[in-house]
């Protein structure tokens, strides 16, 4: 099956990777849902906009251990490394991420579609003044803006509940699953409305697809082409080899 998906690669001409929370794992960060998962032992309501907007001292201080304390320790590990060694060699043309974490563009991706948002910025709920995460004094107060005609709350740049997609990372998207003869859908179980349906799109629209989980997805029987069952970092370093050999 490596070989197989090796050739797929090499012989496609637009290749897009989709990838979800499973990538990220090998990092030490958690999935949101699942055993283990975030939401089974943290009230999901913290990342509802209103909630957050009307329960600020409630929701910020464990979104601040959650996000910056916890997550913000994590660094890319080898699946991120060759996703981004691959963009250097054009073999893959974007990443279209749900994952809110950054790992890619530390990794040295550059052409990044982050779906659901990032936590390397804020974004004020009032004025919609961006800021750098690197230039917010992080503590148990929540941060506001430094607008001295504004000082209205600011939020983490990725989406809550109650939230809708960015727009260019929507339109950056639905552009790929539209020009891509290859997706390579990474880490993801594909049940989280609407980014779900970028893989689809692109199976719809005469993609082939490559799926690489540690178990089957709601993709793995209905588009996947290939199914590669495995940790993305062992799977892509069993592509990125036969890949070497092959350009070699």
């Amino acid at each position: 099956m490596i070989t197989k998906a090796a050739h797929l690669i090499t012989t496609s001409k637009r290749i897009s990777v989709f990838t979800g929370a499973g990538i990220s794992v090998e990092s030490g960060i958690p999935p949101f849902r699942g055993e283990g998962g975030l939401w089974s032992q943290y009230n999901p309501i913290i990342l509802d906009l209103d909630y957050y907007l009307n329960h600020t001292d409630q929701s910020w201080p464990i979104i601040k251990k959650l996000f910056f304390d916890f997550f913000g320790q994590a660094k890319p590990n080898q699946a991120h490394q060759i996703l981004a060694s691959w963009e250097n060699q054009e073999i893959i043309h974007e990443v279209i991420t749900q994952n809110i974490d950054n790992l890619h563009q530390d990794a040295g991706s550059k052409i990044v579609h982050e779906f659901h948002g990032t936590a390397s910025s804020f974004i004020c709920t009032k004025c919609g003044n961006i800021y750098n995460r690197s230039t917010i004094e992080l503590n148990n107060e929540p941060p506001h803006c430094k607008s001295i005609n504004c000082r209205g709350l600011l939020k983490p740049n990725f989406i809550f509940f109650g939230e809708g997609i960015p727009a260019k990372a929507y339109e950056a998207s639905m552009i790929a699953s539209k020009k891509s003869d290859l997706f390579i859908v990474i880490g993801t179980t594909g049940e989280i409305m609407p980014a779900s349906q970028i893989p689809i799109l692109a199976k719809n629209n005469g993609a082939k697809i490559i799926e690489i989980n540690t178990s089957p997805s709601s993709y793995t029987n209905s588009i996947t082409d290939i199914f590669l069952q495995d940790k993305a970092s062992i799977a892509l370093n069993q592509l990125n080899e036969q890949l070497s050999r092959t350009f070699c």
